[in-house]
């Protein structure tokens, strides 16, 4: 029997089982692909939890993100405190993303910059919705790729890569089907994970496909920060033993700037990701 393990993406969620349920729904919906009926046994790598204090609510999950909750619990920019690497990747995602505000708080020279003017205009989401959604993915990005320490609640520390990427291998060998191929889709920041467990993590098992879905791992930033990345031989191909599919649309707030893959992550010097 085949075996779908989802990675999430940015931002706090519902607890594991509820999101599950809640993409095996969107997965279904309007005629669409029914895995449960079809026989195909899913699981979720489930790490918000490292970075949020508690999971969502149900009534949280459907209020407007400008809400009080959200406000209070949302996260900020990372405080560059750290290397002159970890200020310029930050610095350098907020001026493409047009994060004015953000940038103020960078401690690096490269926070003086202005971001092209209009540059993210093209995005059409309200401001406050794309402040939210840029904020989360700036501090979760970065805390992962630099492997932060960080508590999200009194008594529990994580270095936050570490944590992740073992969630990641103990969810594949856990759920590795005994027939049929095991296909790993991931989505935003979940994307980065599942790339980086799969080319640089020796005991991450191997998988059979690769869908990415919204995915970030075409900015330069990321890509400057990933382990054992080359452009001309960026594929796992150790890891992945199928197709790679990486669907995108051009509007979305975090992956519009270079949401194509295939160039980026070649298997020696050849295009072999299937960008949608």
């Amino acid at each position: 029997m085949a075996h779908v393990t989802f990675i999430h993406g940015i931002a706090n969620k519902p607890a594991q089982e509820v999101l599950r349920q809640a993409w095996l729904a969107s997965l279904a919906r309007d005629d669409g692909l029914d895995l449960t009926g079809r026989g195909v046994s899913t699981s979720m790598v489930y790490w918000a939890d490292v970075l949020y204090p508690d999971p969502l609510t149900e009534m949280e999950m459907t209020e407007s993100v400008t809400n009080s909750v959200e406000e209070s619990r949302g996260p900020t920019v990372p405080p560059m405190t750290g290397t002159t690497t970890e200020a310029s990747m930050v610095a350098g995602l907020a001026m493409k993303f047009g994060m004015v505000s953000a940038m103020a708080d960078i401690a690096s020279p490269l926070a003086a910059a202005d971001p092209e003017e209009g540059e993210l205009e093209r995005i059409p989401l309200p401001g406050f919705v794309k402040k939210r959604v840029m904020e989360a993915y700036l501090r979760d990005v970065h805390h992962y790729l630099f492997n932060v320490q960080f508590s999200p609640r009194p008594g529990e520390s994580y270095a936050v890569r570490d944590v992740v990427r073992a969630r990641f291998v103990e969810s594949l060998v856990r759920d590795r089907p005994s027939s049929g191929p095991h296909i790993v889709i991931s989505h935003s920041m979940g994307t980065v994970i599942a790339y980086d467990c799969l080319k640089s993590v020796a005991e991450c098992p191997r998988v059979d496909g690769l869908m990415t879905i919204g995915s970030p791992l075409g900015l330069d930033e990321v890509q400057d920060n990933l382990s054992n990345w080359s452009r001309d031989d960026g594929f796992p191909s150790d890891k992945v033993g199928g197709d790679w599919v990486n669907v995108y649309d051009s509007l979305d707030p975090v992956a519009g700037f270079d949401p194509a893959l295939a160039n980026d992550y070649q298997r020696q010097g050849g295009s072999v990701v299937k960008d949608i």
